[in-house]
Parts: structure tokens; C-alpha cells; sequence
């Protein structure tokens, strides 16, 4: 169990005994915070408290009570405040790297900011633009509004591919860089609007979700490939199953009501449709924008629990934050013991960046990642892939005999 310790640093004064002159003593230790009395493992302590376990300031004000220390939460907050310019530099290092990907999945969700006004609150926007395996960090960014000028800033000098929802502020932006960023759909919002209209138009629906899951289905077979393969394999089988859905979704067009919920579902689909075909056409692609979805659980989750943010200036050091815990949970790290490292080599202006990024740091720190977090995942892919296979078999042969 983690303790609350005490250490009394004496350090005593000498001068000449003569001429009393030339006073010296040795210096302070260091310290994360420059005259703060926290260590780097209680700093840590609160940031992954925070940040990963989702625990408000608050709430940790009454645990250190229960172990014996008051630590005002205003106290806290300072202490995250003064960690999240601390950390910044790692931060920006790891925006340059994610700017570098040539692949980058990106989303948005809101969070309450108090602002002291006549109004109270607003809503501002958690982003997250995650890289690819050659650059395998997830970057947040946090913005006042959801207008375009956020990620269009973010995504300054970013050449590649775009994966996102269809929200019309990327469409500036994908115009704007010309051929430099080309957008990539996300299937998994299609199928929900075709999911949401299947009461109205329970055959009509069913049939593009069919044709959907065998898409799913063709993805799942080509998980474990090579991006060349992989592509191959999206030639082959994808691309005739994209065929029926276009030509079907030519058909129910002329047929629907035009505010119907299926019609609605057909309109998205055909408006994204070049974007939703697009992901065949490179082995990296994925089909959808889960991977930057799942992403935002740290915020989706930890405003359950701190319910907002308590100011403007608040909100771009939780980016920062968020963006280290994002890295260690990504490659499976220990995030105390992570956080109290980076704390420990900028407090020694230590800034080898390259050392301090998730992915180097987890080779050379071999005990401190989950090895228990990678065993499980590796067997729940196994089980999934398995009783997708069966699924699939068991298709194939109540299909009639060709």
C-alpha cells in the first residue's frame, strides 16, 4: 500500500570561522515543482489518480485525510497546473511526431467549462488525433468551440490520411490542403444510421447491414496481414460488396419518403460514399473511426466523475495530461511509475525526449509495463477471432449448395 512519508532535509550553514565571511550550504534537493514541498511520487500520485483513475481533486483531498495529511484541493490544483507546463515540452514533441504519421484517426467530444459569466458554463471540445504504428502516440487538443479554425490549427503541415466522422468542419479543411490530406469515412457511423432506421424499414436496413458485416467480416480476416496484402484482399472481396450497396442505394433513393429515417441513412451514405470507399484503396486503413473513439473514454469516463472544468485556462493543461496517460495506457505502461520518471528527468533538465516518449520508455523499462494487460488482450482477440471464425462457418454452410 502507498504511504505518506515525511523527509526533513537539514542543511546546515558554514562560513569562515575568521573572517566570517564566504556563507555556503548545500543546495535544496530538487524538487518537480520549484520551491513546492511535494516529491515526484505524491505529484504522481494525483496526476494518475486524476487522469486515469478519474478521481476529482476533491474526492483525493478526503483519501489523503483517511491516511493523515490535509492537502487542499486548491493546493492540488496548483500542483497539476505547474505538472502540465512541466510536461509541455514532451507534449509538443509528440504533436511533431503525430504530424509526421501518414495515417491519423481523429475525433471530438464535449466537456462543461465553467466561465464566470452572466451564463455559467459552456460547452468546449476535447479532440484526439492518434498516429499511426510508425508513430504510435495519441495527442489531445482542447478547444472553446467545435468551429473548424481547432483542428484546422492542429492539423497545420499535415500531409496523409484523414479518418474522422462526417462533421462539416473537415471539409474546409480537406479542400483547403489541397491533395495534401485525403479524407477517410468511417463505416461504423454509416451502419448506425441504417441500425437506427431498420423499425421503419426492417428489410431494406437488413440487407445493408448484411452487406455491411460482410465488409466487417472480410476486415477481420485481414487483421493479421501485411498493408499490401491486406489491400489485395479489400480489391478482391471488399470492393464487390461496396458495388451492390452503391447500386442498392441508387434504387432506395427513388423510392423513399425523403425524411424517413432510411432515407436519412441513404443521403449520409451517399454524400460520404467516396470517403467511405476510400479505405480500400491503402493496406493502413481501417474501415472506421473506432480507434480515435475509444480514445476519448479517458474524458467520457472522467466527466462522469469531475463533472467539468473549472476554467478556460484548464482545459489545454488536461489536454497535455491526458495526452501522457494516453501514451502509457497505449503501450500497456505502469503510468505511476512513468509519470514519476518523466518528473524526475525535467526536474534535472534530463530532456531527451526521444528516451521519454511511451514507446522507447516501455523497451527500456521492461518491469514497469502490464505484462498481465497484454496477455489479456492477446486472449480476448483470440477468443473474438474465434467465435468470428465459427460465425462465419456456420454461414457458409446454411448458405445452398452453388
Amino acid at each position: 500500500p502507498s504511504q505518506l512519508e515525511v523527509h526533513e532535509h537539514v542543511r546546515p550553514k558554514y562560513a569562515c570561522r575568521y573572517c566570517k565571511d564566504c556563507v555556503s550550504s548545500p543546495p535544496p534537493p530538487p524538487r518537480p515543482i520549484a520551491r513546492g514541498i511535494a516529491g515526484p511520487g505524491l505529484i504522481s500520485q494525483i496526476i494518475v489518480s486524476k487522469f486515469s483513475d478519474h478521481l476529482p481533486l476533491h474526492r483525493q483531498e478526503d483519501i489523503f485525510v483517511r491516511h493523515g495529511l490535509h492537502l487542499a484541493r486548491s493546493t492540488q490544483c496548483d500542483w497539476v497546473a505547474a505538472v502540465a507546463d512541466l510536461l509541455k515540452p514532451l507534449y509538443d514533441f509528440q504533436k511533431e511526431r503525430v504530424l509526421q504519421s501518414a495515417v491519423m484517426w481523429t475525433d471530438d467530444t464535449p466537456v462543461k467549462v465553467l466561465t464566470g459569466d452572466e451564463d455559467g458554463s459552456c460547452l468546449g471540445r476535447f479532440w484526439t488525433y492518434v498516429g499511426d504504428d510508425s508513430h504510435p502516440y495519441s495527442v489531445y487538443d482542447f478547444t472553446m468551440s467545435r468551429h473548424r479554425d481547432g483542428p484546422q490549427t492542429f492539423l497545420e503541415g499535415f500531409q496523409g490520411y484523414l479518418q474522422a466522422d462526417a462533421y462539416g468542419g473537415y471539409d474546409a479543411i480537406y479542400l483547403e490542403s489541397g491533395r495534401d490530406i485525403t479524407e477517410v469515412a468511417c463505416w461504423a457511423h454509416a451502419r448506425r444510421k441504417f441500425f437506427d432506421a431498420r423499425t421503419n424499414y426492417p428489410r431494406e436496413s437488413h440487407q445493408i447491414l448484411e452487406w455491411i458485416q460482410q465488409l466487417y467480416d472480410i476486415e477481420d480476416r485481414g487483421r493479421d496481414l501485411a498493408a499490401a496484402a491486406h489491400r489485395e484482399l479489400r480489391c478482391a472481396e471488399a470492393n464487390p460488396v461496396l458495388d451492390r450497396i452503391d447500386n442498392y442505394l441508387t434504387e432506395l433513393t427513388v423510392t423513399l419518403l425523403p425524411k424517413s429515417a432510411l432515407a436519412k441513412a441513404v443521403t449520409y451514405a451517399r454524400n460520404q460514399w467516396s470517403a467511405l470507399r476510400c479505405y480500400t484503396t491503402d493496406g493502413r486503413l481501417t474501415i472506421d473511426n473506432n480507434t480515435a473513439e475509444r480514445t476519448l473514454r479517458h474524458q467520457a469516463i472522467g466527466r462522469k466523475n469531475w463533472m467539468f472544468l473549472g476554467r478556460e485556462t484548464a482545459g489545454p493543461r488536461a489536454a497535455i495530461l491526458y495526452t501522457i496517460m494516453a501514451g502509457a495506457k497505449r503501450h500497456r505502461i505502469e503510468p505511476w511509475s512513468y509519470v514519476r520518471n518523466l518528473l524526475m528527468r525535467l526536474q534535472a533538465d534530463n530532456w531527451q525526449f526521444e528516451e521519454m516518449l511511451p514507446d522507447r520508455w516501455a523497451v527500456s523499462h521492461p518491469e514497469a509495463v502490464l505484462t498481465h494487460r497484454l496477455e489479456e488482450s492477446r486472449k480476448k482477440a483470440a477468443a473474438k477471432k474465434n467465435r468470428r471464425a465459427q460465425r462465419r462457418a456456420l454461414a457458409a454452410a446454411a448458405q445452398p449448395n452453388s
